[in-house]
Protein backbone atom coordinates (compact mmCIF):
# COMPACT_ATOMS: atom_id res chain seq x y z
CA UNK A 1 0.00 0.00 0.00
CA UNK A 2 1.53 3.32 -1.03
CA UNK A 3 1.46 6.41 1.14
CA UNK A 4 -1.58 8.62 0.55
CA UNK A 5 -2.96 12.01 1.55
CA UNK A 6 -5.54 10.28 3.77
CA UNK A 7 -3.82 7.66 5.95
CA UNK A 8 -5.68 4.38 6.25
CA UNK A 9 -3.60 2.80 9.01
CA UNK A 10 -3.60 5.68 11.47
CA UNK A 11 -5.63 4.31 14.38
CA UNK A 12 -3.61 1.67 16.17
CA UNK A 13 -5.29 -1.25 17.89
CA UNK A 14 -2.23 -2.19 19.97
CA UNK A 15 1.11 -0.82 21.14
CA UNK A 16 4.37 -2.39 20.06
CA UNK A 17 5.86 -3.04 23.47
CA UNK A 18 2.64 -4.37 24.99
CA UNK A 19 2.12 -7.38 22.71
CA UNK A 20 2.54 -10.77 24.41
CA UNK A 21 2.85 -14.48 23.50
CA UNK A 22 -0.89 -14.76 24.25
CA UNK A 23 -1.52 -12.49 21.26
CA UNK A 24 0.52 -14.86 19.11
CA UNK A 25 -1.42 -17.88 20.32
CA UNK A 26 -4.66 -16.12 19.39
CA UNK A 27 -3.11 -14.94 16.08
CA UNK A 28 -4.46 -11.52 16.94
CA UNK A 29 -4.82 -9.08 14.05
CA UNK A 30 -3.39 -5.66 14.97
CA UNK A 31 -2.74 -2.23 13.53
CA UNK A 32 0.50 -0.68 14.74
CA UNK A 33 1.88 2.81 14.23
CA UNK A 34 5.36 4.06 15.00
CA UNK A 35 8.89 4.57 13.72
CA UNK A 36 11.25 2.26 11.88
CA UNK A 37 13.94 1.47 14.43
CA UNK A 38 16.04 -0.99 12.42
CA UNK A 39 15.66 -2.84 9.10
CA UNK A 40 17.37 -6.09 8.07
CA UNK A 41 17.12 -7.78 4.69
CA UNK A 42 17.66 -11.57 4.83
CA UNK A 43 17.23 -12.90 1.34
CA UNK A 44 13.64 -12.35 0.35
CA UNK A 45 12.42 -11.72 3.89
CA UNK A 46 12.66 -8.21 5.34
CA UNK A 47 12.67 -7.76 9.11
CA UNK A 48 11.80 -4.33 10.50
CA UNK A 49 11.82 -3.38 14.16
CA UNK A 50 8.94 -0.97 14.81
CA UNK A 51 9.13 1.40 17.78
CA UNK A 52 6.50 3.44 19.58
CA UNK A 53 6.23 4.97 23.05
CA UNK A 54 5.73 1.54 24.67
CA UNK A 55 8.69 -0.29 23.13
CA UNK A 56 9.57 -2.22 19.98
CA UNK A 57 8.40 -5.32 18.13
CA UNK A 58 9.66 -7.10 15.03
CA UNK A 59 7.62 -7.06 11.82
CA UNK A 60 8.34 -9.51 8.99
CA UNK A 61 7.59 -8.83 5.32
CA UNK A 62 7.26 -11.94 3.14
CA UNK A 63 6.75 -11.43 -0.62
CA UNK A 64 4.91 -14.73 -0.88
CA UNK A 65 2.39 -13.48 1.67
CA UNK A 66 2.00 -9.75 0.87
CA UNK A 67 3.92 -8.72 -2.25
CA UNK A 68 2.88 -5.04 -2.23
CA UNK A 69 3.78 -4.58 1.43
CA UNK A 70 7.14 -6.27 0.84
CA UNK A 71 7.94 -3.98 -2.09
CA UNK A 72 7.15 -0.91 0.00
CA UNK A 73 9.23 -2.28 2.89
CA UNK A 74 12.28 -2.26 0.61
CA UNK A 75 12.11 1.56 0.61
CA UNK A 76 12.00 1.90 4.40
CA UNK A 77 14.81 3.70 6.23
CA UNK A 78 15.46 4.45 9.88
CA UNK A 79 12.90 6.77 11.50
CA UNK A 80 10.30 6.51 8.72
CA UNK A 81 6.86 6.88 10.32
CA UNK A 82 4.69 3.94 9.34
CA UNK A 83 1.41 2.20 9.92
CA UNK A 84 1.05 -1.53 9.41
CA UNK A 85 -1.54 -4.23 9.72
CA UNK A 86 -0.87 -7.89 10.34
CA UNK A 87 -1.16 -10.84 12.69
CA UNK A 88 0.88 -11.59 15.79
CA UNK A 89 2.73 -14.90 15.42
CA UNK A 90 5.46 -16.84 17.21
CA UNK A 91 9.03 -16.09 16.17
CA UNK A 92 11.16 -18.93 14.91
CA UNK A 93 14.33 -17.36 16.37
CA UNK A 94 13.50 -16.21 19.90
CA UNK A 95 15.40 -13.33 21.54
CA UNK A 96 15.00 -13.97 25.32
CA UNK A 97 16.63 -10.62 26.21
CA UNK A 98 13.93 -8.60 24.44
CA UNK A 99 10.46 -8.04 26.01
CA UNK A 100 8.75 -8.95 22.71
CA UNK A 101 11.51 -11.28 21.55
CA UNK A 102 9.28 -14.34 21.22
CA UNK A 103 6.74 -12.82 18.82
CA UNK A 104 6.58 -10.87 15.57
CA UNK A 105 4.05 -9.31 13.23
CA UNK A 106 3.36 -11.05 9.90
CA UNK A 107 2.54 -7.97 7.86
CA UNK A 108 -0.38 -7.80 5.43
CA UNK A 109 -0.50 -4.05 4.78
CA UNK A 110 2.07 -1.27 5.11
CA UNK A 111 1.65 2.47 4.84
CA UNK A 112 4.39 5.09 4.98
CA UNK A 113 2.87 7.94 6.99
CA UNK A 114 5.95 10.15 6.62
CA UNK A 115 9.46 9.41 5.32
CA UNK A 116 12.54 10.68 7.18
CA UNK A 117 15.65 12.22 5.69
CA UNK A 118 19.23 11.75 6.79
CA UNK A 119 19.42 12.23 10.57
CA UNK A 120 22.37 13.80 12.45
CA UNK A 121 22.69 10.70 14.68
CA UNK A 122 21.14 7.27 15.12
CA UNK A 123 18.26 6.82 17.55
CA UNK A 124 19.98 4.13 19.56
CA UNK A 125 21.09 3.82 23.18
CA UNK A 126 24.43 2.32 22.17
CA UNK A 127 25.38 5.13 19.80
CA UNK A 128 27.39 7.90 21.45
CA UNK A 129 26.99 11.38 20.05
CA UNK A 130 28.06 14.84 21.14
CA UNK A 131 25.74 16.28 23.82
CA UNK A 132 25.65 19.64 22.05
CA UNK A 133 24.45 17.90 18.88
CA UNK A 134 21.81 15.97 20.80
CA UNK A 135 20.54 19.15 22.47
CA UNK A 136 20.38 20.90 19.10
CA UNK A 137 18.14 18.08 17.86
CA UNK A 138 16.47 17.40 21.19
CA UNK A 139 13.26 16.17 19.54
CA UNK A 140 15.30 13.32 18.08
CA UNK A 141 17.24 12.68 21.27
CA UNK A 142 13.93 12.32 23.12
CA UNK A 143 13.01 9.36 20.90
CA UNK A 144 15.63 7.28 22.69
CA UNK A 145 13.94 4.69 24.92
CA UNK A 146 16.09 5.65 27.92
CA UNK A 147 14.97 9.29 27.90
CA UNK A 148 11.37 8.32 27.24
CA UNK A 149 11.47 5.98 30.25
CA UNK A 150 12.97 8.77 32.39
CA UNK A 151 10.21 11.22 31.46
CA UNK A 152 7.55 8.58 32.07
CA UNK A 153 9.02 8.05 35.54
CA UNK A 154 8.97 11.82 36.09
CA UNK A 155 5.26 11.78 35.24
CA UNK A 156 4.61 8.96 37.73
CA UNK A 157 6.50 10.80 40.47
CA UNK A 158 4.46 13.92 39.76
CA UNK A 159 1.18 11.99 39.79
CA UNK A 160 2.08 10.21 43.04
CA UNK A 161 2.89 13.55 44.68
CA UNK A 162 -0.35 15.17 43.56
CA UNK A 163 -2.35 12.22 44.91
CA UNK A 164 -0.52 12.34 48.23
CA UNK A 165 -1.11 16.09 48.57
CA UNK A 166 -4.79 15.73 47.69
CA UNK A 167 -5.19 12.95 50.26
CA UNK A 168 -3.60 15.24 52.87
CA UNK A 169 -6.06 18.05 52.10
CA UNK A 170 -3.73 20.44 50.27
CA UNK A 171 -4.93 22.89 47.60
CA UNK A 172 -2.92 23.28 44.39
CA UNK A 173 -2.81 27.02 43.70
CA UNK A 174 -0.81 28.78 40.97
CA UNK A 175 1.12 31.93 41.82
CA UNK A 176 2.28 34.69 39.43
CA UNK A 177 5.16 34.28 36.99
CA UNK A 178 5.44 38.03 36.34
CA UNK A 179 6.23 39.50 39.74
CA UNK A 180 8.36 42.03 41.63
CA UNK A 181 12.15 41.98 41.71
CA UNK A 182 13.47 41.36 45.22
CA UNK A 183 17.19 40.72 44.66
CA UNK A 184 18.31 38.73 47.69
CA UNK A 185 20.45 35.80 46.56
CA UNK A 186 20.65 34.75 42.91
CA UNK A 187 20.07 37.29 40.12
CA UNK A 188 16.55 37.78 38.81
CA UNK A 189 15.51 37.37 35.20
CA UNK A 190 13.97 40.74 34.36
CA UNK A 191 11.07 41.35 31.96
CA UNK A 192 10.55 44.93 30.70
CA UNK A 193 7.03 46.32 30.75
CA UNK A 194 5.69 47.88 27.55
CA UNK A 195 2.79 49.60 29.31
CA UNK A 196 4.63 50.83 32.42
CA UNK A 197 7.55 52.71 30.89
CA UNK A 198 10.80 52.03 32.72
CA UNK A 199 9.18 49.33 34.85
CA UNK A 200 10.33 45.72 35.02
CA UNK A 201 8.79 42.48 36.17
CA UNK A 202 10.96 39.68 37.53
CA UNK A 203 10.49 35.98 36.94
CA UNK A 204 10.15 34.29 40.35
CA UNK A 205 13.13 32.64 41.98
CA UNK A 206 10.51 30.94 44.15
CA UNK A 207 6.88 31.63 45.13
CA UNK A 208 8.05 32.32 48.70
CA UNK A 209 6.18 35.56 49.39
CA UNK A 210 3.01 34.52 47.57
CA UNK A 211 2.69 31.26 49.46
CA UNK A 212 3.10 33.14 52.73
CA UNK A 213 0.36 35.54 51.62
CA UNK A 214 -1.86 32.54 50.87
CA UNK A 215 -1.46 31.53 54.51
CA UNK A 216 -2.45 35.05 55.56
CA UNK A 217 -5.46 34.64 53.26
CA UNK A 218 -6.55 31.56 55.21
CA UNK A 219 -5.96 28.70 52.76
CA UNK A 220 -3.92 26.81 55.41
CA UNK A 221 -2.60 24.07 53.09
CA UNK A 222 -1.06 25.02 49.74
CA UNK A 223 1.17 23.30 47.23
CA UNK A 224 2.28 23.87 43.66
CA UNK A 225 4.59 22.40 41.05
CA UNK A 226 6.21 25.81 40.70
CA UNK A 227 8.29 26.99 37.76
CA UNK A 228 11.19 29.04 39.09
CA UNK A 229 13.94 31.06 37.41
CA UNK A 230 17.44 32.04 38.52
CA UNK A 231 20.02 33.88 36.46
CA UNK A 232 23.09 32.16 37.85
CA UNK A 233 26.04 30.11 36.68
CA UNK A 234 24.99 26.57 35.90
CA UNK A 235 26.32 23.09 36.61
CA UNK A 236 25.09 19.54 36.12
CA UNK A 237 22.32 19.80 38.72
CA UNK A 238 21.14 23.36 37.95
CA UNK A 239 19.12 25.00 35.20
CA UNK A 240 18.03 28.63 34.69
CA UNK A 241 14.41 27.45 34.84
CA UNK A 242 13.44 24.57 37.05
CA UNK A 243 10.52 22.96 38.87
CA UNK A 244 10.09 22.71 42.60
CA UNK A 245 7.34 21.19 44.69
CA UNK A 246 6.33 24.15 46.82
CA UNK A 247 4.50 23.48 50.10
CA UNK A 248 3.16 25.78 52.82
CA UNK A 249 1.06 25.06 55.92
CA UNK A 250 -0.60 27.24 58.55
CA UNK A 251 -0.41 26.47 62.28
CA UNK A 252 2.55 24.22 61.54
CA UNK A 253 5.62 23.12 63.45
CA UNK A 254 8.71 21.53 61.87
CA UNK A 255 7.26 18.16 62.90
CA UNK A 256 4.16 18.80 60.79
CA UNK A 257 6.27 19.67 57.75
CA UNK A 258 8.48 16.63 58.24
CA UNK A 259 5.45 14.34 58.33
CA UNK A 260 4.01 15.73 55.10
CA UNK A 261 7.32 15.67 53.22
CA UNK A 262 8.13 12.14 54.38
CA UNK A 263 4.77 11.02 53.01
CA UNK A 264 5.55 12.65 49.65
CA UNK A 265 9.06 11.21 49.44
CA UNK A 266 7.97 7.73 50.49
CA UNK A 267 5.37 7.78 47.70
CA UNK A 268 8.02 8.76 45.15
CA UNK A 269 10.29 5.93 46.24
CA UNK A 270 7.42 3.45 45.96
CA UNK A 271 7.16 4.41 42.29
CA UNK A 272 10.69 3.04 41.73
CA UNK A 273 10.05 -0.03 43.87
CA UNK A 274 11.90 1.12 46.99
CA UNK A 275 10.51 1.25 50.54
CA UNK A 276 12.11 3.79 52.87
CA UNK A 277 11.99 3.56 56.64
CA UNK A 278 10.10 6.36 58.39
CA UNK A 279 10.47 8.60 60.28
CA UNK A 280 13.72 9.82 58.77
CA UNK A 281 16.72 10.40 61.06
CA UNK A 282 17.60 13.97 62.05
CA UNK A 283 20.88 15.74 62.63
CA UNK A 284 21.69 19.24 63.82
CA UNK A 285 23.64 21.48 61.46
CA UNK A 286 26.52 21.79 63.94
CA UNK A 287 26.83 18.00 64.24
CA UNK A 288 26.73 17.57 60.46
CA UNK A 289 29.55 20.09 59.98
CA UNK A 290 31.56 18.51 62.80
CA UNK A 291 31.23 14.92 61.56
CA UNK A 292 31.09 15.37 57.79
CA UNK A 293 32.35 18.88 57.02
CA UNK A 294 29.19 19.77 55.07
CA UNK A 295 25.53 20.50 55.79
CA UNK A 296 24.36 17.85 53.30
CA UNK A 297 26.18 14.74 54.52
CA UNK A 298 26.39 11.50 52.58
CA UNK A 299 25.89 8.97 55.37
CA UNK A 300 26.18 5.87 53.20
CA UNK A 301 29.82 5.45 54.25
CA UNK A 302 32.17 6.37 57.09
CA UNK A 303 35.33 8.49 56.82
CA UNK A 304 33.96 10.84 59.45
CA UNK A 305 35.99 13.87 60.55
CA UNK A 306 37.82 13.58 63.85
CA UNK A 307 39.55 16.07 66.17
CA UNK A 308 43.28 15.45 66.55
CA UNK A 309 43.97 18.41 68.82
CA UNK A 310 44.89 16.38 71.88
CA UNK A 311 47.26 14.15 69.90
CA UNK A 312 48.76 17.10 67.99
CA UNK A 313 49.29 19.45 70.93
CA UNK A 314 52.85 19.93 72.15
CA UNK A 315 54.43 17.82 69.41
CA UNK A 316 56.69 20.60 68.18
CA UNK A 317 55.39 20.15 64.67
CA UNK A 318 55.18 23.71 63.32
CA UNK A 319 52.14 23.02 61.13
CA UNK A 320 50.13 21.70 64.09
CA UNK A 321 51.41 24.20 66.62
CA UNK A 322 50.73 27.17 64.34
CA UNK A 323 47.10 26.16 63.90
CA UNK A 324 46.48 25.36 67.56
CA UNK A 325 47.85 28.74 68.67
CA UNK A 326 45.00 30.54 66.89
CA UNK A 327 41.69 31.14 68.64
CA UNK A 328 39.70 29.17 66.06
CA UNK A 329 42.55 26.88 65.02
CA UNK A 330 42.36 23.10 65.13
CA UNK A 331 43.82 19.91 63.71
CA UNK A 332 41.35 17.48 62.15
CA UNK A 333 41.57 14.37 60.03
CA UNK A 334 39.91 11.37 58.42
CA UNK A 335 40.96 7.73 58.24
CA UNK A 336 40.95 6.00 54.84
CA UNK A 337 40.56 2.24 55.30
CA UNK A 338 42.91 0.05 53.28
CA UNK A 339 45.01 3.00 52.09
CA UNK A 340 48.14 1.99 53.97
CA UNK A 341 49.70 1.02 50.67
CA UNK A 342 48.57 4.13 48.72
CA UNK A 343 51.19 5.20 46.18
CA UNK A 344 52.94 8.56 46.24
CA UNK A 345 51.08 9.47 43.06
CA UNK A 346 47.75 8.89 44.80
CA UNK A 347 48.85 10.82 47.90
CA UNK A 348 49.99 13.73 45.75
CA UNK A 349 46.61 13.77 44.05
CA UNK A 350 44.87 13.85 47.42
CA UNK A 351 47.14 16.70 48.48
CA UNK A 352 46.22 18.64 45.34
CA UNK A 353 42.53 18.11 46.11
CA UNK A 354 43.06 19.45 49.62
CA UNK A 355 44.87 22.54 48.34
CA UNK A 356 42.21 23.24 45.71
CA UNK A 357 39.62 23.13 48.53
CA UNK A 358 41.53 25.80 50.47
CA UNK A 359 44.10 23.96 52.57
CA UNK A 360 47.68 25.14 52.84
CA UNK A 361 48.73 21.51 52.61
CA UNK A 362 47.90 17.96 53.68
CA UNK A 363 49.68 15.79 56.21
CA UNK A 364 49.29 12.09 55.45
CA UNK A 365 50.25 9.20 57.68
CA UNK A 366 50.33 5.69 56.27
CA UNK A 367 50.37 2.57 58.43
CA UNK A 368 51.33 -0.62 56.63
CA UNK A 369 49.74 -3.96 57.46
CA UNK A 370 52.78 -4.80 59.61
CA UNK A 371 52.44 -1.49 61.49
CA UNK A 372 55.29 0.37 59.78
CA UNK A 373 54.73 4.14 59.65
CA UNK A 374 55.48 6.44 56.72
CA UNK A 375 54.72 10.17 56.67
CA UNK A 376 56.35 13.48 55.69
CA UNK A 377 55.93 14.41 59.38
CA UNK A 378 57.71 11.28 60.66
CA UNK A 379 61.01 13.06 61.42
CA UNK A 380 59.29 15.65 63.63
CA UNK A 381 56.50 13.62 65.22
CA UNK A 382 58.36 10.33 65.46
CA UNK A 383 56.65 6.96 65.16
CA UNK A 384 54.73 7.36 68.42
CA UNK A 385 53.48 10.84 67.50
CA UNK A 386 52.40 9.70 64.03
CA UNK A 387 50.71 6.64 65.46
CA UNK A 388 48.86 8.73 68.05
CA UNK A 389 47.64 11.22 65.42
CA UNK A 390 46.56 8.41 63.09
CA UNK A 391 44.76 6.63 65.93
CA UNK A 392 42.92 9.85 66.81
CA UNK A 393 41.71 9.99 63.20
CA UNK A 394 40.58 6.37 63.46
CA UNK A 395 43.33 4.78 61.36
CA UNK A 396 44.95 1.46 62.23
CA UNK A 397 47.21 -1.03 60.52
CA UNK A 398 46.67 -1.02 56.75
CA UNK A 399 44.99 2.41 56.79
CA UNK A 400 45.98 6.00 56.11
CA UNK A 401 45.15 9.21 57.97
CA UNK A 402 44.69 12.51 56.12
CA UNK A 403 45.24 15.50 58.40
CA UNK A 404 44.58 19.23 57.97
CA UNK A 405 45.61 22.01 60.39
CA UNK A 406 43.84 25.37 60.06
CA UNK A 407 40.73 27.15 61.28
CA UNK A 408 37.85 24.83 62.05
CA UNK A 409 35.84 26.06 59.09
CA UNK A 410 38.73 25.47 56.67
CA UNK A 411 39.45 22.01 58.12
CA UNK A 412 35.81 21.03 57.81
CA UNK A 413 35.51 22.33 54.25
CA UNK A 414 38.71 20.65 53.06
CA UNK A 415 38.07 17.31 54.74
CA UNK A 416 34.45 17.36 53.59
CA UNK A 417 35.68 17.61 50.00
CA UNK A 418 38.43 15.01 50.52
CA UNK A 419 36.02 12.60 52.17
CA UNK A 420 33.77 12.48 49.11
CA UNK A 421 36.51 12.43 46.49
CA UNK A 422 38.52 9.72 48.21
CA UNK A 423 35.44 7.59 48.89
CA UNK A 424 34.41 7.82 45.24
CA UNK A 425 37.92 7.06 43.97
CA UNK A 426 38.33 4.04 46.26
CA UNK A 427 34.76 2.82 45.64
CA UNK A 428 33.76 3.08 49.29
CA UNK A 429 30.22 4.31 48.51
CA UNK A 430 27.78 1.37 48.36
CA UNK A 431 25.59 1.17 45.25
CA UNK A 432 21.83 0.84 45.47
CA UNK A 433 21.65 2.39 48.92
CA UNK A 434 19.35 5.32 49.74
CA UNK A 435 20.13 7.35 52.87
CA UNK A 436 17.74 10.17 53.72
CA UNK A 437 17.90 12.48 56.71
CA UNK A 438 16.84 15.88 57.98
CA UNK A 439 19.40 18.58 58.80
CA UNK A 440 17.97 21.12 61.25
CA UNK A 441 18.89 23.92 63.68
CA UNK A 442 20.76 26.00 61.11
CA UNK A 443 22.24 29.37 62.08
CA UNK A 444 19.86 32.15 61.12
CA UNK A 445 22.66 34.31 59.67
CA UNK A 446 26.10 33.89 58.15
CA UNK A 447 28.80 36.58 58.16
CA UNK A 448 30.28 37.85 54.89
CA UNK A 449 33.85 39.07 55.41
CA UNK A 450 33.95 40.88 52.08
CA UNK A 451 30.77 42.90 52.64
CA UNK A 452 31.21 43.06 56.42
CA UNK A 453 27.56 42.27 57.05
CA UNK A 454 25.20 39.44 57.92
CA UNK A 455 23.27 37.52 55.29
CA UNK A 456 20.41 35.07 55.75
CA UNK A 457 21.61 31.47 55.61
CA UNK A 458 18.29 30.52 54.00
CA UNK A 459 16.14 33.61 53.31
CA UNK A 460 15.14 36.68 55.35
CA UNK A 461 11.66 35.29 56.14
CA UNK A 462 13.00 32.33 58.15
CA UNK A 463 11.91 32.37 61.78
CA UNK A 464 14.51 32.40 64.56
CA UNK A 465 14.05 29.77 67.24
CA UNK A 466 11.96 31.20 70.06
CA UNK A 467 14.62 30.79 72.73
CA UNK A 468 17.12 32.76 70.62
CA UNK A 469 14.94 35.83 70.01
CA UNK A 470 16.66 37.87 72.78
CA UNK A 471 19.99 37.48 70.90
CA UNK A 472 18.76 39.04 67.64
CA UNK A 473 19.93 42.57 68.35
CA UNK A 474 23.27 42.00 70.07
CA UNK A 475 24.43 38.48 69.10
CA UNK A 476 22.93 37.63 65.69
CA UNK A 477 25.65 35.08 64.98
CA UNK A 478 24.42 32.95 67.91
CA UNK A 479 20.80 32.83 66.73
CA UNK A 480 19.58 29.47 65.44
CA UNK A 481 16.64 29.19 63.06
CA UNK A 482 13.67 26.91 62.57
CA UNK A 483 15.07 25.93 59.16
CA UNK A 484 15.53 22.40 57.85
CA UNK A 485 16.88 20.63 54.78
CA UNK A 486 16.14 17.13 53.57
CA UNK A 487 19.23 15.34 52.21
CA UNK A 488 19.46 12.27 49.97
CA UNK A 489 22.83 10.53 49.53
CA UNK A 490 24.75 13.73 50.13
CA UNK A 491 22.52 15.95 47.98
CA UNK A 492 20.07 18.50 49.32
CA UNK A 493 16.73 17.75 47.69
CA UNK A 494 14.67 20.27 49.63
CA UNK A 495 14.84 23.12 52.08
CA UNK A 496 12.35 25.01 54.16
CA UNK A 497 11.57 26.65 57.47
CA UNK A 498 8.98 27.97 59.80
CA UNK A 499 8.36 31.55 58.65
CA UNK A 500 8.23 34.80 60.56
CA UNK A 501 4.55 35.63 61.08
CA UNK A 502 5.04 38.65 63.34
CA UNK A 503 5.73 42.04 61.76
CA UNK A 504 7.92 43.23 64.64
CA UNK A 505 10.19 40.17 64.48
CA UNK A 506 10.42 40.47 60.70
CA UNK A 507 11.53 44.08 61.10
CA UNK A 508 14.18 43.01 63.64
CA UNK A 509 15.55 40.47 61.17
CA UNK A 510 15.66 43.13 58.44
CA UNK A 511 17.62 45.34 60.85
CA UNK A 512 20.13 42.55 61.50
CA UNK A 513 20.52 42.14 57.72
CA UNK A 514 21.22 45.87 57.31
CA UNK A 515 18.01 46.33 55.33
CA UNK A 516 16.77 49.84 56.06
CA UNK A 517 13.15 50.61 56.82
CA UNK A 518 12.89 52.44 53.49
CA UNK A 519 14.34 49.47 51.58
CA UNK A 520 12.18 47.01 53.51
CA UNK A 521 9.05 49.02 52.75
CA UNK A 522 9.99 49.36 49.07
CA UNK A 523 10.72 45.66 48.57
CA UNK A 524 8.55 43.95 51.16
CA UNK A 525 6.00 46.51 52.30
CA UNK A 526 3.09 44.37 51.10
CA UNK A 527 4.37 41.46 53.19
CA UNK A 528 4.87 43.58 56.31
CA UNK A 529 1.33 44.93 55.99
CA UNK A 530 0.04 41.38 55.57
CA UNK A 531 1.87 40.18 58.67
CA UNK A 532 0.23 43.00 60.63
CA UNK A 533 -3.25 41.92 59.51
CA UNK A 534 -3.51 38.64 61.39
CA UNK A 535 -0.98 36.24 59.87
CA UNK A 536 -1.09 32.74 61.35
CA UNK A 537 2.08 30.85 62.32
CA UNK A 538 3.12 29.00 59.18
CA UNK A 539 5.94 27.11 57.52
CA UNK A 540 6.79 25.00 54.53
CA UNK A 541 9.38 23.65 52.18
CA UNK A 542 10.45 23.54 48.54
CA UNK A 543 11.56 20.21 47.07
CA UNK A 544 13.78 20.22 43.99
CA UNK A 545 11.65 18.07 41.70
CA UNK A 546 14.14 17.96 38.80
CA UNK A 547 16.95 16.92 41.15
CA UNK A 548 14.82 14.22 42.80
CA UNK A 549 13.79 12.84 39.40
CA UNK A 550 17.42 12.74 38.27
CA UNK A 551 18.53 10.83 41.36
CA UNK A 552 15.65 8.35 41.36
CA UNK A 553 16.16 7.55 37.66
CA UNK A 554 19.94 7.25 37.97
CA UNK A 555 20.53 10.18 35.62
CA UNK A 556 23.88 11.95 35.73
CA UNK A 557 22.36 15.38 35.07
CA UNK A 558 18.98 17.02 35.56
CA UNK A 559 19.13 17.81 31.83
CA UNK A 560 18.15 14.18 31.27
CA UNK A 561 14.86 14.58 33.17
CA UNK A 562 13.84 17.88 31.56
CA UNK A 563 12.24 17.62 28.13
CA UNK A 564 13.90 20.72 26.69
CA UNK A 565 16.83 21.77 28.91
CA UNK A 566 19.32 24.59 28.54
CA UNK A 567 23.09 24.21 28.23
CA UNK A 568 25.54 25.27 30.93
CA UNK A 569 25.57 28.68 29.20
CA UNK A 570 21.78 28.95 29.69
CA UNK A 571 21.16 28.56 25.96
CA UNK A 572 18.60 26.48 24.08
CA UNK A 573 20.54 25.16 21.09
CA UNK A 574 17.39 23.78 19.49
CA UNK A 575 15.49 27.07 19.25
CA UNK A 576 18.52 29.37 19.25
CA UNK A 577 17.53 31.29 22.37
CA UNK A 578 18.34 33.69 23.83
CA UNK A 579 18.24 35.64 20.58
CA UNK A 580 18.38 39.24 19.38
CA UNK A 581 15.20 41.24 18.88
CA UNK A 582 14.61 43.96 16.33
CA UNK A 583 14.74 47.68 17.07
CA UNK A 584 10.96 48.11 16.80
CA UNK A 585 10.41 45.69 19.70
CA UNK A 586 13.05 47.47 21.76
CA UNK A 587 11.41 50.84 21.14
CA UNK A 588 8.05 49.45 22.28
CA UNK A 589 9.73 48.36 25.51
CA UNK A 590 11.49 51.73 25.95
CA UNK A 591 14.92 50.07 25.82
CA UNK A 592 18.11 51.51 24.35
CA UNK A 593 21.01 49.11 23.95
CA UNK A 594 24.39 50.18 25.21
CA UNK A 595 26.77 51.50 22.54
CA UNK A 596 28.49 48.67 20.70
CA UNK A 597 25.73 46.14 21.45
CA UNK A 598 24.38 44.44 18.34
CA UNK A 599 20.62 44.24 17.98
Amino acid sequence: MNSSATPQLLHRTARCGELTPADAEARREVILTGWVHHRRDLGQLIFVEIRDFSGTVQAVFDPSHALEAHALAETLRSEFVVGLKGRVVQRESVNPKHPTGSIEIRVDLLEILNPAGQLPFLIDEDVESNEELRLRYRYLDLRRPRLQQVLRTRHRLSAATRKAMDDLGFNEIETPILTKSTPEGARDYLVPSRIQEGGFYALPQSPQLFKQLLMVAGFEKYYQFARCFRDEDLRADRQPEFTQIDVEMSFATPEDVYEVVESIVAGMFREIGVTIELPLPRMAYAESMDRFGVDRPDTRFGLELKDLGAAAEGTGFRVFDGALEKDDGTVRGIAVPGAGDASRKVLDRWTDWAKSAGAGGLVWIKIADDGKISSPALKVLGEDGCRAAAAAAGAGNGDAALVVADSRSVCNRVLGVLRLKVAEERELIPEGKWNLLWIEKFPLFEWDEKDQRWYSMHHPFTAPRGEDLPKLADSPGEVLSDAYDIVLNGTEIGGGSIRIHNQEIQSQVFDALSISKEEADSKFGFLLRALASGAPPHGGIALGFDRICAMLTGSESIRDVIAFPKTTRAACLMTGSPSKVDSAQLRELHIDLAPGTKE
